[in-house]
């Protein structure tokens, strides 16, 4: 699949350190050999959290170049940043250490990706002024999550390469849409119903259309996922949606949304959780379980990618959440019934 991805243009694979429980980077190295390292640019990722002094830097590094069979990696990220990221690798000086691997030619470009709100993605960017380029979750339903379309757009005027993540929302996106919103797809000329999955080059293309973008990222598990990506990126340009297309996205955003299971917006105002509890985070996913018609993904995150602190069943019921919100959620009751839908025993 790779090296199919290769043979027609793509030239951007990106890796980390975890992916596939540490058997990623592995596959990757392998797969780009017989010259296919030549042909692309290569992004892994620093696994910040498990960063205790600076000399691990170096240490995750010699580890993922023998990993990838590389003496250069491309585009270096820290990984996953957020406030206390941030914090750490403030602390421990990590951005001198990666310089100093820019310099030694071990790396050539310093970004990366960012899982927090707003706030936290413009003190990264005000606070480092020698980032190349950084990698953020968007998509159309994504507008305002997480850094979104703001911090897109702060990112490309500081000259930023802005690399986007789930554009698809972990599939999501891709999976055939609830039946009430399949005129409203069908006002851009797309059936769903037809199997050309006509709806996912268009979601891709609403990315391509922003010239903030400078790359999608999309995770193919199948052959035929990468074939018809292929095909969706030879046609992909800056400008193509006029008004009224932008205008038909904005109504399939809503009418997803109106299908949600709380009124949560994800805001964070009721955060920190006295308990320790994830509250946006649960509240997001409940919605995209009932939203969606793919849901793996949210049972995913909340087994496997929240943890068990997090999750909702260590709520204590104290209140502070509800006195916070401002939108009135019922957060103790909305948690209750998220951790009965999404806990897998």
């Amino acid at each position: 699949m790779i090296r199919t991805a290769v043979d027609n243009g793509i030239n951007y694979i990106d890796t980390a350190y975890p992916y596939h429980g540490g058997k990623s980077e592995e596959l990757v190295g392998k797969t780009l050999q017989d010259g296919y390292r030549d042909k692309v640019l290569l992004a892994t990722k620093l696994p910040t959290w498990s960063v205790e002094k600076q000399s691990d830097f170096f240490h995750f590094l010699d580890i993922q170049q023998e990993r990838l069979q590389t003496d250069r990696i491309d585009l270096y990220l820290f990984h996953a940043l957020n406030a206390g990221h941030w914090e750490k690798t403030k602390r421990l000086d990590l951005l001198k250490a990666a310089e100093k691997a820019r310099e030694e030619g071990r790396i050539a470009h310093i970004g990366f990706s960012f899982h927090d709100y707003l706030p936290v993605f413009q003190q990264i960017l005000e606070e480092y002024d020698r980032w190349e380029f950084c990698q953020i979750q968007y998509n159309f339903m994504d507008t305002d999550y997480q850094a979104g379309r703001a911090g897109m757009k702060l990112a490309a005027e500081k000259g930023l390469g802005v690399i986007v993540m789930e554009p698809l929302k972990g599939g999501q996106i891709a999976a055939m849409p609830p039946e009430k919103l399949i005129p409203l797809w069908r006002e851009l000329g797309i059936d769903p119903q037809d199997g050309r999955n006509g709806h996912v080059r268009a979601a891709l293309q609403w990315l391509w259309d922003q010239p903030e973008v400078s790359v999608v990222l999309s995770g193919m598990s199948a052959p035929e996922q990468v074939e018809q990506n292929i095909k969706s990126a030879r046609t992909a340009a800056v400008g193509v949606f006029g008004e009224r297309e932008k205008e038909t996205f904005s109504k399939i955003k809503d009418a997803y949304s109106a299908l949600r299971m709380t009124d949560c917006t994800a805001c964070g105002y009721c955060m920190p959780c006295p308990s320790g509890v994830n509250i946006p985070r649960i509240l997001s996913i409940y919605n995209e379980i009932n939203i969606y018609r793919e849901p793996a993904q949210p049972l995913r995150v909340y087994n496997q990618i929240l943890k068990p602190a997090q999750r909702a069943d260590n709520c204590i019921e104290c209140g502070e959440c509800e006195e916070k919100c401002p939108q009135g959620v019922p957060v103790i009751k909305a948690l209750k019934e998220a951790h009965d839908r999404l806990l897998v025993p």
